[in-house]
């Protein structure tokens, strides 16, 4: 009888690879996911982070608007994971525009001129977001032609110009994963439990809309299954595809969730969408007239955001990159939960 033919099992060739902010939130996940696999890693990021290099990661400091390092960072590397950028809810458009935009033609150029072929560049769903109600929405929905955000607006720029440079020579693929959260998370979390220790944080509108969220470790493999599929398959290249766990929650409760695993009571009071969209616009005014320092409280971006449902379709991730969440929400909890009973308060 014929001995039965095994399937041959494909493995890894590592890589070198450069993440831009590799010492950030989803940056330093990207990192570790690569170590684990056997890649030589690089980061460019602008602070100091020894642990990188006690990790055997080859670290560049430097600002993605200087081409210089940037293209110095490029060098030599397989596949660059551009995750850096400015994100936040304030600010002057300048800051925004010089690191989400001048920085990315900053690491295109550098994948150039190195021979770099592919480019995974972290993009977000703030790039269509038009401060309606997005509902299942998949890729074909379209940019807004006005975006509330410094952030979403300098995004989409950056994305279009990353999809526009997919060819033969430099693969391109965007990520748009949504409400990335998790352990080490510098911004959602930490943003959530200062507003509750400080007795300032209000539910915005009626409670009922729904979102959907991404755990950080599923962000980041959704990042290495992108490079992988930039590699096999032509379909994945030059196109954007949303990110999440395919959990679509209720926000307020999923917010409630976040703050039990702190070891804080649920959010009780509640305020009308319009009233808190007329106090981010005064606010707003207030800051920009007075030169206030810091950002408001509420903007009309963060109303909309929290009062509107905004969670997408998969599908496409599922099909061609073979992304499948991994991390549960109520799994994803638990760790967060373990992770903030060793931080200081």
């Amino acid at each position: 009888m014929p001995a039965t033919k095994q399937p041959s099992v494909t493995t890894h060739q590592p890589l070198t690879a450069l993440v831009t902010g590799g010492g950030g939130f989803v940056g330093r996940a990207v990192v570790n996911q690569l170590l684990a696999r056997g890649d030589q890693v690089r980061s460019l990021a602008r602070g100091d982070y020894p642990d990188l290099a006690e990790c055997g990661v080859e670290v560049w400091r430097g600002d993605l608007a200087d081409a210089t390092v940037v293209a110095q960072a490029c060098a030599g590397c397989d596949v660059v994971f551009h995750v850096a950028a400015k994100a936040g809810i304030w600010g002057h458009y300048r800051g925004y525009h010089d690191a989400n935009v001048v920085g990315t033609h900053n690491v295109l150029t550098a994948c150039r001129r190195h021979g770099v072929s592919r480019l995974v560049y972290t993009s977000s769903p703030s790039v269509v977001f038009d401060g309606r109600p997005m509902s299942g929405v998949d890729e074909s929905v379209p940019y807004p032609a006005r975006h509330h955000s410094h952030y979403g607006a300098t995004k989409a720029l950056a994305e279009q110009a990353v999809l526009a440079a997919n060819d033969k020579n430099l693969r391109t693929v965007a990520l748009r994963p949504h409400l990335i959260w998790g352990p080490r998370d510098n911004h959602i979390v930490p943003r959530l439990l200062r507003q509750a220790r400080a007795g300032t944080l209000r539910r915005v509108g009626d409670g009922t809309n729904v979102v959907d969220t991404t755990y950080v470790d599923d962000a980041a493999r959704a990042h290495l299954l992108a490079a992988d599929a930039l590699d096999h398959n032509p379909r994945a290249g030059g196109r954007p595809f949303f990110i999440s766990q395919g959990e679509p929650t209720p926000l307020w409760e999923l917010i409630d969730r976040i703050l039990t695993a702190a070891g804080h009571p649920p959010v009780t009071r509640t305020v009308p969408t319009r009233v808190a969209w007329v106090a981010g616009a005064v606010l707003e005014s207030l800051y920009a007239v007075l030169r206030l320092r810091g950002e408001p409280r509420m903007t009309r971006f963060v109303a909309q955001e929290l009062a509107t449902s905004h969670w997408f379709d998969i599908s496409a991730a599922r099909r061609e990159l073979g992304y499948t969440p991994a991390i549960s929400i109520a799994e994803g909890l638990s760790r967060l939960r373990d992770w903030l009973q060793t931080e200081p308060e």
